[in-house]
């Protein structure tokens, strides 16, 4: 088959995918534009007041709690691991072409996000964002718009999939979903589950759930061909249970590591 034309979708303040995964898509496919989201505050402070009234006041500050412990005890591991990855990638592949289209805005979902992503007329949509994608959005693409999800769906649905595995020592679920967009929250057709080894007592969830894609790309590529030759065909997930999960809690995540060292014996 020919090559296919990729578009990604990916948020400004994440180079591992706005340059690292952009790389990698250009390597193997016809990279035809990239969709940068710079979000403004009042999309973070929406997100804010949605997860405060999903869990509550004292769950909340257990999130709050949670981002100020993974800032000032993991952040520099976490980021030292993708700066290293984003250094291999650019690496082993070429900087992507001068003339791919690269739009930054506010929100996916608006005109010129849809006018670029129309033109470039992509076989396949890489959606690595916070998101929630509109139907003209995500019909763009010929084949259909697919997301790598940090989890294993139907279980591990919406945010941090990995980390909730983890804290529920659901070992066996601790992976990643390719699987393509609907108007649902993580409920498409799941093309593929990914995993990879990992250290969960010296491992953060960060690099952990980033593992499970960067040590699967050859394989995503391989899937994704698959699928736009219909070898491949949706994993039948009907009979499983459907869970929509949250923002990380310190709590648990103290709970994870207490039970991580133990099973290890350190």
């Amino acid at each position: 088959m020919s090559r296919l034309r990729t578009a990604l979708i990916c948020h400004h303040d994440a180079p591992i995918h706005r340059d690292g995964i952009a790389r990698w898509l250009a390597s193997w496919s016809d990279l035809s534009a990239i969709v940068v989201v710079q979000e403004p505050p009042t999309v973070v402070r929406r997100r804010v007041r949605r997860e405060l009234q999903r869990v509550g006041l004292l769950r909340f500050l257990d999130v709050l709690a949670g981002r100020l412990f993974f800032r000032l005890f993991n952040a520099a591991r976490d980021n030292a691991f993708l700066a290293g990855r984003l250094a291999a990638l650019q690496r082993e592949h070429a900087p992507v072409a001068a003339g791919v289209p690269v739009v930054t805005v506010a929100t996916p979902n608006n005109a010129e996000s849809q006018a670029v992503l129309e033109r470039a007329q992509p076989d396949v949509i890489i959606a690595l964002c916070k998101n929630m994608l509109a139907r003209r959005i995500f019909r763009t693409a010929r084949v259909g718009t697919f997301v790598l999800h940090p989890g294993i769906c139907p279980e591990y649905r919406n945010a941090h999939g990995c980390f909730w595995a983890l804290a529920h020592d659901d070992l066996a679920r601790v992976g990643m979903t390719m699987l393509m967009i609907d108007e649902g929250v993580d409920t498409g057709p799941i093309y593929g589950y990914f995993g990879c080894e990992f250290d969960e007592v010296n491992e953060s969830h960060i690099v952990i759930q980033h593992r499970m894609v960067l040590d699967n790309l050859d394989a995503i590529a391989e899937r994704l061909r698959e699928v736009a030759t219909r070898q491949a065909q949706p994993i039948d997930v009907g009979d499983r249970r459907s869970g929509s999960w949250g923002q990380p809690w310190l709590s648990s995540y103290l709970r994870w590591k207490r039970r991580a060292r133990a099973r290890r014996g350190a």
